[in-house]
């Protein structure tokens, strides 16, 4: 066998170059432009999410409040003490005034309320929840509570907008830093917020674990 004519083997072949595959070349492009949106949407949502356990940590640090309300005693003679119950649960007693209040509803309630200011204290306000077929000219506004006190200004959802609806039906001004009164919530009646807030902390947690994922450089 001659030395030309000695055959090749095809590990000693030389390695061809490299050519691109026309099928890869055919694939679209990473989606770059969803990948963005989807970070977009998770971080948004985390955001929105926390900003609900903000919103309803005061309703949270209510509902775990003790079962024994604080005595505040007779509301028209209370003094700055009550400043130490502010987003607490009390008790107390007072002569409501007939003029300055205003009578609402509310979605998916039957009973009506009515917000009444302590007679003589017009910076003390109740909240009483009248419940449904009692509310005829001949309703008397009881004269002891017991429920969560609070500024209508932190008032929450639930009583946003009262005090300037209580400017609007009476032409009278609620004084800065009044207190509402909202009797008959108790803290064990506010244990929905701290489910809520528990829901949205998981959403938020959720997604920020897949933002962390999506921006995670793989590893190789």
């Amino acid at each position: 066998m001659t030395r030309d004519s000695a055959p090749s083997h095809p590990a000693l072949a030389p390695l061809a170059t490299d050519e691109l595959d026309p099928e890869l070349l055919a694939l679209p492009d990473p989606p770059k432009k969803g990948r963005t949106l989807t970070l977009v949407v998770l971080a948004v949502t985390a955001i929105a999410s926390l900003a609900m356990v903000f919103a309803l940590r005061r309703d949270v640090a209510y509902a775990i409040r003790g079962a024994a309300p604080i005595d505040l005693g007779d509301l028209r003679t209370v003094d700055n003490t009550i400043d130490a119950s502010e987003n607490g649960f009390v008790s107390a007693h007072g002569m409501l005034g007939a003029a300055g209040g205003i009578r609402y509803e509310r979605p998916f309630a039957r009973d009506t309320f009515r917000a009444l200011p302590i007679a003589g204290r017009p910076d003390v306000w109740v909240e009483v929840r009248i419940p449904a077929g009692q509310e005829s000219g001949r309703w008397e506004p009881p004269r002891s509570f017991s429920g969560r006190l609070v500024r209508f200004h932190a008032t929450g959802p639930r009583h946003r907008g009262l005090a300037m609806a209580i400017v609007t039906a009476t032409n009278q001004s609620v004084p800065d830093n009044a207190w509402l009164l909202v009797d008959g919530e108790a803290p064990a009646a506010s244990r929905w917020s701290a489910a809520l807030a528990i829901l949205f902390l998981g959403f938020a947690f959720w997604n920020i674990g897949a933002i962390a994922k999506l921006v995670r450089r793989v590893q190789v």
